[in-house]
């Protein structure tokens, strides 16, 4: 036999995209069954967790109030990125109940980033500084005739017992009373 005989043409490919084929278009019962329990399972937890966070079944999850009203005693940690629930992203913004608040009264130096030296020492004590009064117990949140500012962030004063903790920065030196307008640096 010669060696032309005996070699025959075969081409793999051909034969794996035929078995390919029929394993794509199988779909059994028991993979729909499963990817639907699935699904559902993902639903139920996406829409029962506020539910269960709240610990209460029975009242609607709280939302950051527009006028003026204590919030709960709350603990404060601190969120240099993203969102976050209760927790400090700088000296005049912080996340409460998933809601962003910057502080209308005051303007205080920035951390992310800072242009020198001087500022970012001033914004991570100013950062600190805030995280410690929002942590020492209830605070009202005071709506201004802005409801949010151009990143839609709350506009809020936030006041203890009629003061203005912005106010508690800014005789610590730690921000400038703010008005609107242009801010200055805190670069010298």
């Amino acid at each position: 036999m010669k060696m032309a005989e005996m070699t025959q043409h075969f081409d793999f490919r051909e034969h794996l995209d035929k078995r390919r084929r029929r394993r794509v278009m199988v779909i059994s019962r028991r993979d729909i069954g499963i990817t639907l329990s699935g699904m559902a399972t993902t639903a139920a937890a996406v829409f029962l967790w506020p539910v269960t966070a709240n610990g209460d079944a029975s009242s609607p999850p709280q939302k950051l109030v527009s006028h003026s009203a204590p919030a709960p005693t709350r603990y404060f940690g601190k969120c240099h990125t993203g969102g976050g629930v209760n927790c400090v992203v700088d000296g005049d913004t912080f996340w409460i109940d998933g809601e962003k608040v910057r502080i209308a009264d005051i303007d205080t130096p920035e951390t992310h980033p800072a242009r020198c030296a001087e500022e970012q020492r001033l914004g991570n004590a100013a950062t600190d500084r805030l995280q410690s009064l929002l942590n020492q117990g209830n605070f009202e949140l005071r709506s201004i005739s802005r409801d949010t500012d151009r990143y839609g962030r709350k506009l809020r004063v936030v006041e203890r017992d009629g003061e203005s903790l912005g106010g508690v920065l800014v005789s610590e030196g730690l921000a400038r009373f703010y008005e609107g307008g242009r801010r200055d640096g805190w670069c010298a």
